[in-house]
Parts: structure tokens; C-alpha cells; sequence
């Protein structure tokens, strides 16, 4: 994992708890907050969320948790004002409601990010280790393809500052990489997942956006992110659920 600024990191900290000191307390009526103390007050949501995400290298490409953090406060920003305030009125569970509809709109911001800004494909050197010695594990299999495709919601084991080490794991020769990973998804995959898969993550051509990859597939647009992003984790899921132990043994 990449080391980051501790010294920004401890003074965004404080001038979080600051500024949450002076927004009123309205509880569960959010609607009375003004824009600005909405956002204040969901920041700790943002870091909540993003510490859940790998900073590995080849999960973020060049993104640490601090670049993570400042596109979910993008995120936020943008959600905050899309919020439908008679839906979450009329919620059983306004506060529910609400932090599921902000937290969604946060995560599909960071994606985008790391979907921008991912590095080459990589496995980090533990990982492999696990791997080879575990050759009759279920969960070997699941462990390749997270660590090949970078599982973005896959929490880092600590998420302590302090303990933030570099990931320092070579390359694989990239066209071999994709040549076999196409192979898989090509035997296993419907079209749609095996396009989405191929143009997100750049397997024989550039990496393209939700919307770009939308465009090219004759997909709505306007619901491009979340479905896109969906496709990805199906697609994800099914080449965990159907390739064989063997397969990925044989490779590495």
C-alpha cells in the first residue's frame, strides 16, 4: 500500500471536527440543514467508505487513500444535491434512507476514479504465495481473479496510516496477462460482460469510461455507472464461479 501526507491526513482531521463542532444538531431532520453543513456532516461517511477500498498499487493505480477520500467528497457533493427530500421524509428510516442513497453515489465516485487511474495489471507477492500454497483452497480461485481485476471493495487488512507500505510486486508480462484472461472470459462469459470487462479494464485496447463504454455497446446513458458497474461484478463473480482450480495453477 502507498505511504500518504500524515500530516495533511491529521490536519483534515481536525478541521473536520471543527467544523462538525458548529453545525447545529437536528437529528434526524436532515432537510433543515443548509447545503454546506450537509456536506460537513457526511464527510466521516466519505473516509468510512473509502478506507474500505484497496490502495494497493494495482487497485488504485496512483490514487492513496487521501486522493480516495477527495473524489468520495466529490461524490458526496454531487449527491447531495440530487437528494429527493420527500422520499426520505416519507422513509420509515429517513437516517437509512439517506446514508444509503449518499453512500452510493460515494463509491460509484471513487470507482470512477480508480477506473481512471489503475495501474498495469499486478499481483502482490503474498497474495501469489497464498495461492501456490493453497492449490485446493475454494477460495484460491476467488483470490486470483480479485488480485487480477484489483477487488475495489476488498478491505486492506489495516487501515492504520502508519502501517502503509508500498507495494514494490513486478508485472506480468501484460499481453500474455490479457491473452489468458480473454480465453476465460470468452469460454465463460455473455458478450455483454466479456465487452464491459475488456473496455473497462483496457485487456487489448485503451481503458475506456461507463459512459464511453455505454455508447459503444447501445446502452442508456444516463444509467451507464451503475450498470456498467454491475456488468463488471457479474462478469467478476462468474469467472470466480466457473473457472477451474486447475486452470489458474496452471498459468501461475
Amino acid at each position: 500500500m502507498k505511504k500518504y501526507n500524515i500530516k495533511n491526513y491529521i490536519r483534515y482531521k481536525e478541521d473536520i471536527k471543527e467544523s462538525l463542532k458548529n453545525i447545529p444538531d437536528y437529528g434526524t431532520d436532515y432537510h433543515l440543514y443548509s447545503r454546506n453543513q450537509l456536506i460537513k456532516k457526511f464527510l466521516p461517511l466519505v473516509e468510512n467508505i473509502a478506507r474500505k477500498f484497496s490502495t494497493s498499487d494495482q487497485a488504485s493505480g496512483v490514487l492513496s487513500i487521501l486522493d480516495l477520500m477527495q473524489e468520495g467528497s466529490k461524490g458526496l457533493t454531487l449527491a447531495v444535491d440530487k437528494i429527493i427530500w420527500e422520499t426520505i421524509k416519507e422513509s420509515d428510516d429517513p437516517e437509512k434512507t439517506l446514508k444509503s442513497f449518499l453512500s452510493k453515489r460515494i463509491k460509484g465516485a471513487i470507482r470512477r476514479a480508480i477506473d481512471t487511474y489503475r495501474g498495469n495489471i499486478r499481483i502482490p507477492e503474498h497474495k501469489l504465495n497464498d495461492i501456490r500454497k493453497n492449490p485446493e483452497d475454494e477460495r484460491m480461485v476467488a483470490m486470483f481473479f480479485n488480485s487480477i481485476f484489483a477487488s475495489i471493495d476488498a478491505k486492506p487488512k489495516n487501515d492504520n496510516p502508519v502501517y502503509e507500505v508500498e507495494d514494490k510486486s513486478s508485472e506480468y508480462n501484460i499481453h500474455l496477462m490479457n491473452a489468458y484472461l480473454m480465453g476465460l472470459m470468452k469460454e465463460y462469459l455473455t458478450y455483454e460482460q466479456y465487452e464491459v470487462i475488456r473496455l473497462s479494464y483496457g485487456l487489448d485496447c485503451n481503458k475506456y469510461s461507463a459512459l464511453e463504454i455505454a455508447k459503444k455497446l447501445n446502452m442508456q446513458v444516463n444509467t451507464a455507472v451503475v450498470r456498467i458497474s454491475q456488468i463488471k461484478r457479474d462478469g467478476i463473480k462468474k469467472l470466480i464461479e466457473n473457472t477451474n482450480r486447475s486452470q489458474v495453477i496452471d498459468y501461475l
